[in-house]
């Protein structure tokens, strides 16, 4: 099969795709080498971005999935009526706790956030954030959590090296607080001069 024939077949493939396929998986559909697969995928990348498309062909959850510009996002949301996922402060304190510390159990997630994690997990299990990727080798046997694919896609990781290290997270922190604090600042000098004049 020449390149433009593999290519349209990959293009296809991922266009029917319902997640993120992995290079393996596209290589065993189209009945071709990865190693053949893999530069098509990044001429299709290429080619949608200079091409200015309303969609490009992104790397995320170990896999390749093509999805809507960033850019266009207010126009799809008014296609689709349905609000976008939004997970309460106690679902993102829990998934992080599992993202960093996984394989981990609910009593680790509870011991963390000092309150009783069972309906947060729940939820989180119910929106296919995190899955149960075993059993503690201990007396009760209780059940381990670890991120999904889901959670990669979710949140447009490529894996779980993509997390941000605790240093990066403390500098985002600290970034984000002086934003806040520079715009209380500036928020409350004009309301004094405001009250001033």
């Amino acid at each position: 099969m020449d390149t433009v024939e593999l290519k349209a077949i990959i293009e296809a493939l991922l266009f029917a795709a319902p997640g993120p396929v992995r290079l393996e998986q596209l290589a065993l559909a189209a009945d071709a080498d990865p190693a053949r697969v893999a530069p098509l995928l990044a001429e299709l990348e290429t080619e949608y971005l200079r091409a200015g498309r309303g969609f490009v062909l992104v790397e995320l959850a170990e896999g390749y999935q093509l999805r809507t510009r960033p850019e266009h996002a207010e126009w799809v949301r008014r296609l689709h009526s349905s609000r976008p996922t939004r997970l309460s402060r106690a679902a993102l304190e829990a998934l992080a706790i599992i993202a960093y510390q996984q394989p981990v159990t609910r009593a680790d997630i509870d011991y963390l956030r000092g309150v009783d994690s069972g309906g947060v997990v729940k939820s989180l299990l119910d929106k296919r954030l995190v899955r149960i990727v075993g059993k503690k080798d201990v007396p009760g046997r209780p059940l381990l959590y670890g991120t999904s694919r889901e959670f990669l896609e979710f949140f447009g990781l490529r894996s779980l090296s993509d997390l941000p290290t605790l240093k990066e997270f403390t500098e985002l922190t600290k970034e984000s607080e002086s934003l806040l604090f520079d715009f209380d600042a500036g928020a409350g000098g004009a309301t004094a001069s405001s009250e001033q004049a």
